[in-house]
């Protein structure tokens, strides 16, 4: 019904049909994404003849032609660094000192070490792997299931593209032209709360299932282990204390934090000899790899979005939308239900540059602050990182342990509930994700 409303608001002919069944079967081929979103664009500009093609090479340029997307390499960058150099141990180290005084501690502190991950990095995959190393043995050996382990470490992760600074919304900010700095203000809560929610949900089950045992000790006990732990590590929480005050001092954009923290990670590195010259290029190549594979999906997106925009197809969802329903909770769960979707079958960063740009209309349409909608949709697309078939920390925790990835995607559920929770909680209470910024934005 939804099609038919927008076909006939539309008018779609072969010229926008024929490019879809493209890039959908080019997907399901494993080709990459940006060859597929790229092919897709040329073939429809061919065929509707809406842009010239010797325009395509200049809108590939302009798309990736911004000094905000500077801060994506950056805190890749970083977050490799703080791996090689050691200090994400020290995260751990603390993590575990705060929850060791309760039962399932480490299981917490697991949770909450991915939290303070995504802080630095940004990155899903980096902090499902980083963590993933550090932690998965020790939970087994600590008394939880192997593949709820990995489960648990892939849901924590997800804090990566949630939690600020985040990749995913300086790439939402640039197509949606809204300044990454308020976003990474507004997602501050909303990113907590998914991490409160993963930490819930972990403590639950270990209540019921009884994983983990946990010693029992006294204040004073639980005190000077904190106090342990922070003198032999808080160095290592200069990194995000420079990056978090810096953003939201508004002394530095972004890219100067990531910057920043790139210098001084280095530093630390050097001054602990945890780190060499002869890392150099090995992390380089590494973060290179990651950077290249979002950059081409973001280029090749451009002349995709303005196709679709001269074609009326963000209107005309509006339009066919709106035709069926003009409830806005009814819309909300429509968005949401869209995106969640779209997030089970592919990566962040294409669903951003391709979805934003046609769901963004509606939710002007229904009232929606652009802010909440932004926020909405990351943190929808973020439950993606752990929902098959994509589910893109599920691979990465399966690669580095070797356990099923059905397996860890059914223990997996519980922390895709509770996340769902949030998501909703963000839809319908824009306050979740406005209250810290300034009244202009609410």
């Amino acid at each position: 019904m939804l099609w038919g409303s927008l076909n006939q608001t539309v008018e779609l002919g072969w010229d926008f049909y024929l490019p879809v069944i493209l890039f959908v079967g080019l997907i399901a081929l494993a080709v990459p994404v940006w060859a597929a979103i790229g092919t897709a664009a040329i073939v429809m500009l061919i065929m509707s003849g809406d842009l010239p093609l010797s325009l395509v090479g200049e809108s590939l340029f302009t798309g990736i032609d911004a000094f905000a997307l500077t801060a994506v390499p950056l805190f890749i960058l970083t977050g490799d660094v703080l791996v090689r150099t050691g200090l994400s141990r020290k995260f751990l180290d603390v993590a575990e000192a705060l929850t060791c005084f309760a039962k399932g501690g480490f299981g917490s502190a697991t949770v909450l070490v991915c939290g303070m991950f995504a802080a630095i990095s940004g990155s899903d995959a980096a902090g499902a792997a980083a963590v993933g190393r550090m932690t998965i043995n020790r939970l087994v050996e600590s008394g939880y299931p192997r593949p709820y382990a990995c489960a648990l470490v892939a849901a924590g992760a997800c804090t990566g593209i949630l939690i600020p600074p985040s990749i995913a919304y300086i790439i939402i900010g640039l197509v949606l032209g809204i300044s990454a700095s308020t976003l990474f203000l507004a997602a501050l809560i909303p990113g907590l709360a998914i991490l409160v929610s993963i930490l819930v949900t972990n403590i639950i089950m270990n209540r019921i299932y009884a994983y983990e045992g946990g010693g029992m000790m006294t204040m004073g006990e639980w005190l000077a282990n904190l106090g342990s732990a922070l003198k032999s590590g808080w160095y290592a929480f200069i990194v995000p204390g420079i990056i978090f005050y810096g953003i939201f001092s508004g002394r530095l954009t972004p890219t100067e934090a990531g910057a920043t923290a790139v210098v001084v990670t280095i530093i630390m590195g050097f001054i602990l000899r945890t780190l060499t010259l002869a890392d150099f290029p090995s992390m380089l190549v590494s973060s290179a790899k990651v950077n290249g594979v979002i950059l081409p999906i973001i280029a090749f997106s451009a002349p995709l979005a303005e196709a679709l925009a001269i074609m009326g197809v963000p209107q005309g969802f509006v339009t066919a939308v709106t035709s069926l329903t003009d409830d806005p909770y009814l819309l909300i769960l429509l968005m949401i239900g869209i995106l969640i979707a779209a997030g089970c079958v592919m990566e962040t960063t294409p669903n951003i540059v391709i979805l934003a740009p046609i769901l963004k209309p509606l939710a002007d349409n229904i009232g929606m602050n652009e802010i909440q909608f932004c926020i909405m949709m990351i943190t929808a697309l973020g439950v993606g990182f752990i929902t098959p078939p994509l589910g893109l920390n599920l691979f990465v925790v399966s690669g580095i342990t070797g356990e099923s990835i059905l397996k860890i995607a059914a223990r997996a559920v519980p922390f895709v509930l509770t996340m769902l929770i949030v998501v909703i909680l963000i839809a319908y209470v824009p306050a979740v994700s406005t209250t810290l910024l300034p009244e202009i934005y609410q």
